[in-house]
């Protein structure tokens, strides 16, 4: 006995109207009765279809600025009663209530509405109360009912009535995404709620995400991955940004991208600057009068980690900025924007992906960090924490030259963005030298140390450019160890958090090998 259901009636209201033209020509040949509302009532029946209003099927008229027009037993009757309940058939016989065997409905633009910034009113008028509910009604009842949520499945569901009608797989396939929309949908509405609440870690976390085109592999070829975006994410993201050009981005290429965008947003404005990653940590940032100038001293720092690297910048790139961004191996460039002629020395590598945001992130932004664990997720503010001039506090004897002082405040910054533990040199609004991820501070100090000494060779300099450079650490120097291995690469200002039971002997220490040292009172681990 064959499992396919061949729908009799079709209820359809849709507020994303595309692909209509599909559904259409796969009703037509059929003898269906379709029911409708409003827009999608007159947009069908532009198709040539025959459309019954929902009202004249009811015989209850839509009220309340259309707030209530599905909401009926005979909306809901007809979509959960089940064919083979002798009780279910003699109900619906009894209130004559008609079965609906495909439900086609999208949701009214809830998150679009969220992101394109509109008033509490409006958003609260786009939430969807008989969208929702018809959907649940008809994907529980899925083994008689298709439902379809998105426009997307359209042409499978013709193929499924061409070969005369919908499989119990296939239902069930719909019903999970149907299930999974309203869930999305959900969340998206609660986080707007929560948005507007002080409760900024709510004591129940939905989280709703779109799946876009499968990646190849994640972190590793034997790993499956893909990215899930969040509808309502209205500020400029790795999530929102146009791909000019280039192949498709990996799992790698979209975390460090992302750590990229989230450094150069984080850099100051005033001036041009650019970051340059790999591995999610930065290699080389700097500010500079223009977008190539920032971009050469922040490739100096460390040219052979940025073979291969992820450039991003917080100005728009000109040709003469992309000439010299494509003079090596990149894999990823992202911008608020490119002129033509930069696009045109971009396209002569194909591979490479061109992402342009058309804005940066807001840094002081309130948002949530997740992360999974075994068994769950762990979840923190996102570190929005800046330092100025006049929240330090100088703990020497020497105070810091206001050239140190603004080197101090970029290499702090800096350090927010880079693996703990972080330790971050810094001269003339250039990193010089980088330490990440190492189990102990002093190596941290020691290896931004040999990395500047490397890049000085390689330049052909007498000297590493941590000679009269400053430092910053992302959590206190729990020893002067560490602050020593600095001063002994040529630092002569440090910055660091402070708090450390032993910060007498490393201020001590400081001021006997003549540093000027501020405290930040603010840590920024990045684990």
């Amino acid at each position: 006995m064959s499992d396919r259901r061949t729908p009799a009636r079709a209820l359809i209201s849709v507020s994303d109207k595309s692909g209509l033209d599909v559904l259409a020509a796969a009703l037509a040949p059929l003898d269906i009765q379709v029911l409708s509302t409003g827009g999608t009532a007159k947009a069908l029946a532009d198709l040539g279809l025959a459309v019954t209003e929902v009202a004249d099927h009811t015989g209850f008229p839509e009220m309340m600025n259309g707030r209530v027009k599905t909401l009926h037993p005979a909306i809901h009757g007809g979509l959960l009663a089940l064919r083979d309940n002798a009780e279910h058939i003699a109900a619906m016989t009894t209130h004559q209530i008609a079965p609906i065997d495909l439900l086609v409905v999208n949701l009214y633009p809830f998150e679009v509405t969220v992101a394109r910034g509109a008033g509490w009113d409006e958003t609260i008028e786009n939430i969807d109360i008989g969208g929702p509910a018809m959907i649940r009604s008809a994907a529980k009842n899925h083994a008689d009912v298709a439902v379809v949520t998105a426009p997307e499945d359209y042409a499978e569901l013709a193929e499924q009535l061409r070969q005369g009608g919908t499989t119990t797989a296939f239902r069930r396939a719909l019903a999970g995404k149907a299930y999974a929309r309203t869930a999305a949908y959900d969340s998206a509405i609660a986080a707007h709620f929560n948005a507007h609440t002080a409760d900024v870690l709510p004591q129940r976390l939905t989280l709703g995400g779109s799946r876009g085109d499968l990646l190849r592999y994640g972190e590793n070829p034997h790993q499956k991955a893909a990215f899930y975006s969040f509808a309502g994410a209205g500020q400029p993201s790795v999530a929102t940004a146009q791909q000019a050009q280039g192949k498709s981005l990996s799992f790698n290429n979209l975390n460090d991208t992302d750590a990229a965008f989230a450094l150069v947003s984080d850099m100051p404005r005033d001036a041009a600057s650019v970051a340059i990653i790999k591995h999610a940590n930065p290699c080389g940032a700097a500010i500079g009068d223009t977008v190539l100038e920032a971009y050469t001293k922040a490739l100096a720092c460390d040219s052979v980690s940025a073979f291969g690297g992820i450039v991003a910048t917080n100005q728009p790139l000109n040709a003469a900025a992309a000439e010299a961004i494509t003079a090596i191996f990149t894999e990823v460039v992202i911008a608020p924007g490119a002129d033509d002629a930069a696009k045109q020395v971009f396209a002569k590598k194909k591979n490479l992906r061109l992402l342009l945001t058309d804005g940066l992130a807001d840094p002081g932004a309130a948002s949530l960090n997740v992360r999974s664990l075994s068994g769950g997720l762990l979840v923190q503010t996102n570190d929005t924490g800046r330092v100025t001039e006049a929240d330090v506090k100088v703990v020497t004897k020497r105070a810091p030259t206001p050239q140190e002082m603004a080197d101090m405040l970029l290499a702090f910054r800096i350090a927010k963005h880079v693996k703990s533990n972080a330790i971050i040199y810094v001269k003339d609004g250039t990193t010089v030298g980088i330490g990440a991820g190492q189990m102990s501070r002093v190596d941290s100090s020691r290896i931004a140390a040999r990395k500047a000494e490397d890049a000085a060779q390689q330049a052909g300099l007498s000297e590493p450019a941590t000679i009269g450079s400053v430092v910053a650490s992302d959590a206190f120097f729990p020893f002067a160890d560490g602050l020593l291995a600095a001063a002994d690469a040529g630092a002569t200002a440090v910055i660091q958090p402070g708090g450390s039971m032993r910060d007498d002997e490393v201020i001590a220490a400081a001021d006997e090998a003549g540093l000027a040292m501020v405290f930040t009172g603010m840590r920024h681990f990045r684990h």
